[in-house]
């Protein structure tokens, strides 16, 4: 098993830092990975079905695929 690139390492080191205000995470997206957020989000969802990712940092990936999976059951 391959470790994970750093751009999906610095995806989850995204999701892991708590944001304040509103729009300061798509900012941080845009300034810090270069990535529209739309493009982030895909990148994130594939991610998270990776098991490399879930090796790499087990409590932000299964955190988030909690929370994924909540919003699913909403719909």
């Amino acid at each position: 098993m391959t470790d994970l690139g750093r751009r999906e390492q610095d995806i989850l080191a995204l999701e892991r830092r708590g944001f304040t205000g509103p729009g300061a995470k798509e900012r941080a997206i845009r300034e810090e990975l270069g990535l529209a957020p739309v493009r982030y989000y895909q990148l994130l969802n594939a991610l998270l079905d990776d098991t490399r990712a879930l090796a790499h940092d087990p409590v932000t990936v299964n955190r988030l695929r909690r929370i994924r999976e909540e919003r699913r059951a909403e719909r």
